[in-house]
């Protein structure tokens, strides 16, 4: 993943962040948040991280993936259809809206939704995703706890990154996440 801090790195921003209440979601809505921005050649973000979290990869004229094989880092399961894929937001618009994005401009939350940089989009299985919602780590944890090390790692960097606050159990979810880094 793009941008991975060490345990070490994401403990120490964790300390930095900004401790407060979830914001409202009055104003909130995915549109304000332009996702799967054009990347040239018919490609979107969606199919740039299939491309990088897949192997395999073979594309049509259009830029979709039509062949390859992916492995959810949530749940262990793996898939040769990227149709049954859904491309994860580590940090959920509606989770970052709540925690300042609402006072973001639309450029803003579009580099957000889109950002190929840091450790905020995942290939995963649609099921784990739509588990997950727009819940924070105190609420929805991945599956496999193999995976809550670099889940936390990613979660913190993100939020670290965008300068978004964390609740006080969002903040205790993630120290116990980053505790399981060896």
């Amino acid at each position: 993943m793009p941008g991975l801090p060490s345990a070490a790195q994401a403990a120490a921003s964790l300390q930095e962040l900004a401790v407060a209440e979830q914001g409202s979601m009055a104003g909130y809505s995915r549109a304000k948040f332009p996702h799967w921005a054009s990347h040239g050649e018919n490609c979107d973000t969606r199919e740039v991280i299939l491309e990088r979290d897949g192997t395999g990869i073979k594309r049509d004229d259009e830029c979709r993936a039509v062949s390859g094989n992916w492995k959810s880092v949530y749940d262990g399961k793996t898939f040769t259809d990227a149709g049954d894929l859904d491309i994860d937001h580590t940090v959920p618009l509606a989770n970052a809206w709540r925690s300042g994005a609402n006072a973001w401009s639309q450029d803003e939350r579009k580099k957000f939704a889109n950002d190929l940089t840091h450790p905020q989009l995942l290939a995963v299985s649609a099921g784990s995703n739509r588990s997950k919602g727009d819940q924070g780590p105190e609420e929805w944890q991945p599956p496999l706890e193999s995976y809550w090390c670099v889940y936390g790692r990613s979660w913190t960097s993100v939020k670290a990154t965008y300068e978004l606050t964390v609740t006080e159990d969002e903040k205790n979810w993630l120290t116990k996440m980053l505790d399981t880094c060896a």
